[in-house]
């Protein structure tokens, strides 16, 4: 095993550590789908043996009662499948990734992280799956790793084929997700969007392969997301990457655009000194904490004033996305966190960020989809719905808020009711 794939997890006692949860939820699917795999190929070795009407001899039975594997990072639950004989002859399924009395894996906390970065469909699974539990799985025929490999690479393509025509999408978040590990002589990158819809519901609609969050990779993306039936969705909120708005301009011109204040943020301070970023880290949450679009616009007004003259970089960084910035004040208060930001794509990749490592040999860009895809996947299963989602009906119906209340025309005038 290559020891330069291996992500540094923490130890047991950390276990309310999301990425380690995801590792372990990963785990229990690959172990199972990878008993699967044993018992279709010892299936197929019986094809032959049949009844006399035709039937299978040899069928599956149900499952073993469920067994857990005690691991570096917790237990981990298996069910191993049970098979039976039709015309009397015995026949007995013994997993060789998983024996039978086996209660305990071998360095599964090293293992696990190796494998998503590196293992999933590609060719060393079977390498992957032997630091899994052991020299047993040597047991595992080519045929078996070949099945597990094409059963990943199906459900990733059976996925980003899914129809998005469904769902009335209101709000988008796109990132371009840099996991620190590199192909050949390029950062691998993987273009990512969540959406939300009208009923509060967040899912992954792209992780696609991109080349420097270029234009190009971006209008590809979003012309994938439109080809497979996505509305024009309101808002879409994201980092300052040209490649990203000047598709969005083209593929969904009427969506509007929300700069993230956590990475202008970061651009902002990167043009001053140390010393000077604590507090103007404080003046620009002054802006995008106001609670009127007045008084962010005011709070804008005294950044300028304060640092124009001894750092015009850092305010020229600001003022260019000025109007962009603000667009959140137009949409219910309710929704003004998830706005403000790309949090959604930062807290379920934000671990992998600062845990992997670079690796020294060259790396699937498959591989690395695949992971972000699986990853992904269990995170998406423990989101709650968006905060104050009674409200996106209306943003979809096109009501107007106004500093996040919502603005309704009466015959007295205008009246505002809190979003």
């Amino acid at each position: 095993m290559n020891k330069s794939n291996v992500v540094a997890l923490s130890g047991p006692a950390e276990s309310a550590d999301p990425l380690t949860e995801l590792l372990r939820q990963g785990a229990r699917e690959l172990i199972q789908k990878a008993v699967e795999a044993e018992l279709a190929e010892y299936l197929d070795s019986f094809q032959d043996r049949r009844l006399e009407d035709g039937r299978a001899a040899v069928v599956r039975n149900g499952h073993h009662p469920e067994r857990e594997l005690q691991t570096g990072i917790g237990p981990v639950t298996v069910k191993v499948p049970k098979v039976r004989s039709r015309d009397g002859n015995p026949v007995t399924f013994r997993s060789a990734l998983v024996p039978p009395y086996v209660r305990k894996t071998r360095s599964l906390e090293a293992a696990l992280p190796w494998l998503y970065l590196k293992g999933v469909s590609t060719g060393e699974m079977e390498e992957a799956l032997e630091v899994l539990v052991g020299p047993d799985a040597k047991g595992l025929s080519a045929s078996t790793v070949a099945r597990l490999k094409r059963q990943w690479a199906e459900e990733y393509e059976h996925w980003r084929q899914t129809r998005l025509d469904r769902d009335r999408w209101v709000y988008l978040w796109a990132d371009g997700i840099y996991s620190g590990l590199r192909a050949e002589d390029a950062k691998l990158c993987a273009l990512v969007i969540i959406g939300v819809n009208d009923r509060g519901q967040k899912h992954f609609l792209a992780i696609e392969d991109g080349i420097r969050e270029s234009t190009q990779s971006w209008r590809e993306v979003l012309l994938g997301l439109k080809a497979r039936g996505m509305n024009s969705p309101k808002l879409a909120v994201g980092d300052g990457a040209m490649g990203f708005w000047a598709a969005l301009d083209e593929v969904y011109s009427e969506t509007r655009q929300q700069r993230c204040w956590m990475h202008k943020t970061g651009n902002v301070l990167n043009y001053v000194p140390k010393s000077v970023q604590p507090k103007m880290k404080q003046a620009l949450h002054d802006i995008w904490q106001a609670a009127t679009r007045e008084d962010a616009n005011a709070a804008f007004d005294r950044f300028e004033k304060t640092y124009e003259p001894k750092y015009p970089k850092a305010v020229q960084c600001l003022q260019k996305d000025r109007e962009e910035l603000m667009a959140f004040y137009d949409y219910p208060a309710r929704h003004w966190q998830s706005l403000r930001t790309t949090n959604p794509i930062e807290s379920t990749f934000g671990t992998i960020r600062h845990r992997t490592k670079r690796s020294k040999g060259c790396l699937s860009r498959d591989s690395m989809l695949h992971m972000i895809y699986k990853l992904g996947q269990c995170a998406q299963k423990n989101w709650r719905r968006q905060r104050g989602f009674n409200y996106l009906a209306k943003v979809v119906q096109g009501v107007k808020f106004r500093d996040g209340e919502e603005v309704v025309t009466a015959n007295q005038g205008v009246v505002r009711s809190t979003g």
